[in-house]
């Protein structure tokens, strides 16, 4: 039988300004741990400190433009595309230009703050 999940989560964000996250399914909301679906506003200037996570985190931008650093450079992602980081891979998210961005993160496993390694 289906599972009706009837209202997100809101979490608490990492980073500044602050972003709003609504997690519809993970390991908050609804006790799955196999993967997490949420959906994140992050206001224009947002950055989050870099990270290491032991988790793949499939992202696709729905409105503006979201910014991914990597090792390699960085990836302006934008309305209408997607990315995925893989596991182990050193990531920075940030919305840098004006009107944010508007996306759904889903993390495989599900996102935690022990598996995400944000650095200091």
């Amino acid at each position: 039988m289906p599972v009706h999940i009837p209202a997100p989560t809101r979490i608490t964000a990492a980073g500044h300004p602050p972003k709003r996250i609504e997690e519809f399914v993970g390991r908050v909301n609804n006790a799955e741990s196999r993967l997490s679906v949420a959906v994140m506003t992050s206001p224009g200037g947002w950055v989050e400190p870099a990270q290491c996570p032991e988790f793949d985190e499939y992202t696709v931008v729905l409105e503006g433009c979201l910014r991914v650093e990597h090792d390699g450079g960085a990836l302006d992602v934008k309305a209408g595309e997607a990315v995925l980081a893989r596991a182990g891979e050193r990531i920075r998210y940030s919305s840098p230009h004006e009107g944010g961005a508007r996306y759904v993160a889903v993390c495989l496993p599900a996102f935690s703050p022990e598996t995400v390694r944000r650095e200091d």
